[in-house]
């Protein structure tokens, strides 16, 4: 077992840690401590006694080297953004916000590279790329908050993932600062590096709970020279896939968005949210939003339509528009960016991102739909998300009128259901966001009984002390 930090600090202790940023970057107000400690749905909500802003990798080495040899718990984090409660300190941890680590050191539109420290945000870095007519292919609503720290350190994925791959895909090199201070040189550029063990992926996706992330090499990609977006009426997630099949047949790796929607999430949308429109004029039980992106400059239009057109023909596609302007495409966006503001006007919301295999998403909501509404009468499914991935984000939303904490109180019951279903079917109950402390205790229900092991012989290895992050994970 890890040896546990310790659970109260010293004024002493946290005067030496302050002095390593300044005052100015050591937060002891509760009050600007506040978005800090309390994640975007509120969901969670933590205490710290101290929230540090480093401004450099020496500073976070600093940091750590102190922490490691007083054995003082730190929770290391980026925009706040994440949704499984992984950034949160919930046992009176340090802070180390990684915000001020907001250098874009290299853009190298030659290699497809662009260095970023951990605090960029996702926007920056697209926008970065985007002056060198290169693309960051990374998507994610919240690119204007999170940063490239929390996404990698999440492994987040987003609406591009079907060409793209998630943020695992895009790392080719990392800075990491270790448990003791040390830190780990591995910001290369290089496709092929066959040196031994890929130790850039031990970090990714481990949440913190390894080393911290300072900064990135991240593969760019050419700008698309056309986009063509569509919102399609289907009859069903089984039809989806077909036109799913379809596209990807006709464009041979041009459909770099493919989102199912299911209709009680357009209405909602209409309902909730100001200047959102029906996308078709007539209501269907299922909707695609589809992207496809070409390096031609023409014919991508023509395309589109043929796909849409052999859907037609096919019974797979019942209606569809396709976006006439920059604008109309952002419009059809609008919708699907929405779906975490409309869910609070609906109600308690219990929230799932699992993954299936492709083929498997039409069974699983389904067979999940059945499930949860015979185990909560009258309880609203709304699933959407990443069909073209396999990636669902599976939401049941309270029953009108229904006691919310009471519907709350089910939370473990309904994931009993849900993640057998995921786990017959081969799937997984964390897809994007993470394990933080919402599935920690599921993890072992769920995860390979060696694979568990190994990744507690490594959080030992490397963080023999368990200061970083504890109690998340594993």
């Amino acid at each position: 077992m890890n040896v546990q930090a310790k659970p109260t600090l010293s004024p002493e202790l946290l005067k030496r840690f302050a002095a390593i940023v300044g005052d100015k970057f050591a937060i002891t107000d509760p009050q600007v401590q506040h978005s800090y400690l309390v994640e975007l749905r509120d969901l969670y909500q933590g205490r710290s006694p101290l929230v540090l802003r480093p401004g450099s990798v020496e500073d976070v080495a600093a940091i750590l080297k102190l922490a490691n040899e007083t054995r003082t718990a730190v929770v290391p984090q980026g925009g706040n953004t994440g949704l499984v409660g992984g950034q949160i300190p919930f046992n009176g941890e340090i802070v180390i916000s990684l915000t001020r680590l907001d250098k874009i050191r290299e853009v190298d539109a030659v290699s497809n590279t662009i260095t970023v420290e951990a605090g960029v945000t996702l926007q920056r870095t697209r926008e970065a790329a985007a002056k060198a007519d290169r693309l960051y292919p990374q998507l994610l609503p919240s690119e204007g908050t999170c940063t490239i720290g929390g996404n990698l350190s999440t492994n987040a994925g987003g609406v591009a993932a079907v060409a793209h791959g998630i943020a695992r895909s895009h790392a080719l090199g990392l800075e990491v600062v270790l448990a003791d201070g040390r830190v780990l040189h591995d910001l290369n550029k290089l496709k092929k590096n066959n040196t031994g063990y890929d130790l850039r992926n031990l970090f990714i996706g481990a949440e913190g709970t390894l080393g911290i992330i300072t900064a990135a090499v991240l593969r760019l990609v050419p700008r698309p020279r056309s986009v063509e977006t569509a919102y399609v009426g289907v009859p069903s997630p089984q039809a989806a896939l077909g036109l799913l099949k379809l596209a990807e047949e006709r464009t041979a790796g041009g459909v770099t968005s493919f989102e199912l929607i299911a209709r009680v999430g357009i209405e909602a949308a209409i309902k909730h949210v100001p200047g959102v429109r029906d996308p078709l004029g007539k209501a269907y039980d299922w909707y695609v939003l589809m992207e496809l992106s070409s390096q031609a400059n023409e014919g991508l239009h023509e395309i589109m339509e043929d796909i849409l057109a052999a859907g037609v023909e096919d019974g797979i596609v019942l209606d569809a528009t396709i976006a006439a302007s920059l604008d109309q495409a952002k419009a059809f966006w609008f919708i699907r960016e929405n779906f975490a503001e409309v869910q609070r006007k609906l109600g308690a919301s219990i929230k799932h991102d699992i993954s299936v295999p492709v083929a498997a998403v039409p069974q699983f909501i389904a067979e999940a739909n059945a499930a949860v509404v015979k185990l909560i009468p009258g309880s609203i499914p709304l699933p959407f998300g990443h069909a073209g991935d396999g990636n669902i984000h599976y939401n049941l939303t309270q029953p009108p009128g229904a006691d919310k904490d009471a519907f709350l109180a089910r939370w473990q019951d309904v994931n009993a259901v849900v993640f057998e279903i995921v786990a017959r079917l081969g799937g997984s109950i964390s897809a994007e966001h993470g394990v933080g402390v919402m599935k920690r205790d599921q993890l072992p229900k769920f995860k390979d009984p060696v694979a568990l092991d190994l990744m507690r012989t490594l959080k030992r290895a490397l963080d023999p002390n368990n200061i970083l992050n504890p109690g998340k994970v594993i």
